[in-house]
């Protein structure tokens, strides 16, 4: 029976779900759980002891300051070190480049209120990270997926998208979420000359780009798109609007993350911020800035880089070993998922189903495709489970898949 309510939500909840991930983490609440299906840190590199310390220094420093309203743009110290370590790249900017949000899922959402109108297209990546799909759904947006495979977009089916007028491109060029790709440097350098020839802005997502294991640093899409405008010279005015966070440096309950723009796009942000939570909390941005300053988050990112290179390790490890030899996945070189591709015809959300019931969790890859398709696959995070619990967690998912893809004829 429908409530009085029904008839009073507003069209955009109509393509509005909950997020599947958001579901599957209510499972790890479950004790006895394996959970491989949300993206979370580890909570035992989190620096708990810098951040009690930094909390007091602040309250006893700066107290009344960091406790009352601030700017809109953010907390100038911690934009202008953000604008620091941008520089290390070869991209200058300054603190008006520059907008603080409270984590990137919110920035996500200013550039769908910024950008989109309904109907209007967005060229994605298939498969292409969740939380975008469903910030971008409430404004009506369409997509364009253009395939990816181990070494991120397929940029040679990009522009057959271009053509049909999208408002921009979005790309998670470093380790991917979900599967774990990395966009290589002549695809970025082919992107961004596309974007420009097109007149097409690029969103570049970047959270795990620190979370390097294996391989040489790839220039990022906004130092490219720097470079190829103008060598580099001068401050920061071209196609690109970048995002990054400290979720996962610092600590995702801070709810931290900042943008990098041209100062004109900036200033249009601020005004869609002013409009949702008037500014990040201060109290928050002292107290990471506190943290942050002095070289400890370069310290801090080794500690971080070697505990998720074991985890991805063991994991991979034990894939190999367990796994039916049907079942292929990526190789990540960084950040804190990787992705398995099962025999088509065996759907995911089946194998969960049963997986569940051997106290194993995982996040099956259709929702990451906006298009429809990736029935087949899944989502595996690494990065929050001990070596021990990944051990256990993908023998019991080894055998569950062994058992199912020989019950549907696909294994031996």
């Amino acid at each position: 029976m429908q409530t009085p309510w029904e008839y009073r939500y507003a069209h955009r909840m109509q393509k509005m779900g909950s997020s599947i991930i958001r579901e599957l983490l209510k499972l790890t609440e479950q004790p006895d759980i394996i959970s491989f299906a949300g993206g979370l840190p580890a909570p035992d590199v989190f620096p708990v002891k810098e951040f009690r310390e930094a909390c007091n220094r602040v309250l006893e420093e700066q107290g009344a300051q960091a406790l009352q309203y601030s700017t809109t743009e953010g907390y100038r110290p911690l934009r202008e070190m953000i604008a620091r370590h941008t520089g290390r790249y070869s991209v200058k900017v300054t603190a008006d480049h520059i907008l603080i949000t409270s984590g990137s899922q919110q920035a996500l959402d200013f550039i769908g209120r910024l950008f989109l109108n309904r109907g209007d297209y967005v060229v994605v990546e298939s498969p292409t990270y969740l939380g975008a799909l469903q910030a971008w759904n409430a404004y009506g947006a369409q997509y364009i997926s253009v395939p990816s495979d181990e070494h991120g977009m397929i940029v040679d089916h990009l522009e057959e998208a271009l053509r049909i007028g999208p408002k921009f491109i979005y790309v998670l060029p470093n380790f991917q979420n979900p599967s774990g790709s990395t966009l290589s440097e002549e695809r970025r350098r082919r992107l961004v000359l596309l974007a420009d020839q097109y007149g097409v802005p690029i969103v570049e997502d970047d959270p795990y780009g620190q979370l390097r294991y294996d391989g040489e640093h790839i220039p990022s899409v906004v130092y490219l798109d720097n470079h190829y405008r103008n060598d580099g010279e001068g401050e920061y005015a071209g196609n690109v609007i970048y995002l990054s966070t400290f979720s996962k440096l610092l600590s995702p309950g801070l709810r931290l993350a900042w943008v990098i723009a041209p100062p004109q796009v900036i200033r249009k942000l601020v005004m869609t911020k002013q409009a949702a939570d008037l500014h990040t909390s201060s109290f928050n941005q002292y107290v990471a800035y506190e943290v942050a300053k002095g070289g400890f988050l370069d310290e801090h990112v080794k500690v971080i880089r070697a505990t998720y290179k074991q985890r991805r390790d063991v994991m991979l490890e034990m894939m190999e070993e367990m796994f039916p030899r049907e079942v292929r996945w990526t190789r990540p070189l960084g950040g804190m998922f990787l992705w398995g591709m099962m025999p088509e015809g065996v759907d995911a959300a089946e194998v969960l189903k049963v997986a569940i019931e051997r106290k194993v969790a995982f996040v099956p890859g259709a929702s990451f495709h906006p298009n429809g398709g990736g029935e087949n696959t899944m989502r595996l995070n690494f990065s929050f489970s001990s070596p021990e619990t990944i051990r256990e967690g993908i023998t019991r998912l080894g055998v569950t898949m062994k058992e199912i893809l020989k019950k549907n004829g696909h294994h031996k």
